[in-house]
């Protein structure tokens, strides 16, 4: 529950290719403020942060390409290669991530806020989240996307997949789910849907805060 003050946090989250980007453009044309981690996970590390720094004395001046800028390819197969070099980056990077959602979200407003959060399943902190929204896809589809997005074979996409959460853990940890089966009119209805239960919720979660008892 939020306490006095703070805004309704919904966290948006997702498997890969299941349309998170498409449903946070629908719910910020209603009006709600997006705040996408994916986006601040890649400006902690822009040339000057203190966080590119952090990761280039951590793993060498080699991670870096020739233009200064964090050469995210060779960083992914250093981690994927080794544990304990993934956990060593989340050490770094993750406080930043934190730090700056928090800004972008006591800056925002809105009647509530969307976090996009796509690994949330994956072990993401919820102690700052009020609802979880997922959207949702069967698994065929998101592999016929990633496939057509990426131009990745079918073992790649499968690959991707089998490296995340399945889909009956995301579901287990929802409050409500949008099945994304690519029809836009219905999308568009489940989204506004939500939205007037987010803003009926936010009001009515304000009032509480405001009347204790």
């Amino acid at each position: 529950m939020t306490n006095a003050g703070e805004v309704l946090r919904i966290a948006l989250t997702g498997g890969i290719a299941s349309g998170k980007s498409t449903v946070a453009d629908l719910f910020a044309r209603l009006g709600a403020p997006v705040i996408d981690t994916d986006l601040i996970a890649r400006q902690v590390v822009e040339p000057g942060q203190p966080a590119l720094g952090r990761v280039v004395a951590e793993f060498g001046p080699g991670i870096l390409a020739a233009d200064g800028n964090l050469d995210r390819r060779r960083l992914r197969e250093l981690i994927f290669a080794d544990r304990d070099a993934k956990r060593k980056l989340e050490a770094i990077l993750h406080p930043a991530i934190r730090s700056e959602m928090e800004r972008q979200s006591a800056a925002a407003g809105g009647p509530y806020q969307l976090l996009v959060i796509p690994l949330l399943a994956e072990g993401g902190r919820r102690d700052h989240l009020q609802r979880v929204l997922l959207v949702d896809a069967p698994e065929e589809l998101q592999i016929e996307r990633l496939m057509r997005r990426d131009g990745v074979s079918r073992p790649q996409a499968l690959a991707s997949l089998a490296a995340q959460a399945n889909r009956a853990q995301r579901q287990a940890l929802a409050d409500d789910i949008i099945l994304n089966t690519g029809q836009a009119t219905e999308l568009e209805g489940r989204v506004a849907e939500l939205d007037h239960t987010y803003r009926q919720l936010a009001a009515s979660l304000s009032g509480c805060a405001g009347n204790p008892a």
